[in-house]
């Protein structure tokens, strides 16, 4: 498992507050499972902050059904990403996930005012979204670190399948 760090511009010296949460790489017919905020077109993995008392692997199953109907079996961790924005570092444990079955949404008040929707898209086009992070540095510190964030941890997804492959164990997908 690797660990990588984000430094973002607007970070301060030193943090004083996290935010640990886990996500979902959900990969299905060569499609990736994302949240897509359709009021401000914003695409993210499905996942978000850990409960009191919670584990990574319960938090990422929550989450997953929360924003998508879609109940996972959590997988390897295959990323631990830290990201520094302000007096925050926030930590976010990536899954390899596996559909097991369908639950319901149950989605907050501010994700509904966000139009959020779970979406397929495909996997290379989801990799190619998040890959255009530093064109929204002007626009959104916000974006541009949610999107960096999301194309780090993707283009980490894509190493471990490759080791995956070579070291002969079948991957989710």
């Amino acid at each position: 498992m690797k660990t990588v760090e984000i430094l973002g511009a607007n970070r301060f010296e030193t943090y004083t507050k996290t935010r640990i949460g886990s996500r979902a790489v959900i990969i299905r017919d060569g499609k990736i499972l994302l949240s897509h905020e359709t009021v401000s077109g914003w695409w993210l993995i499905p996942g978000g902050g850990m409960e009191e008392g919670e584990t990574p692997e319960e938090c990422v199953i929550r989450e997953v059904e929360e924003e998508t109907g879609m109940i996972v079996r959590p997988g390897e961790q295959f990323l631990t990403l830290h990201e520094y924005y302000e007096e925050y570092r926030y930590t976010s444990f990536y899954y390899v996930c596996e559909v097991t079955g369908e639950g319901r949404l149950h989605l907050t008040d501010e994700e509904k005012h966000r139009g959020l929707v779970p979406e397929w898209l495909p996997l290379q086009e989801a990799i190619d979204l998040f890959s255009k992070h530093e064109s929204y540095a002007d626009e959104s510190e916000e974006k541009r670190g949610s999107y960096q964030r999301e194309y780090m941890a993707l283009s980490e997804y894509m190493k471990y399948r490759l080791q995956q492959t070579f070291a002969g164990i079948s991957p989710l997908s």
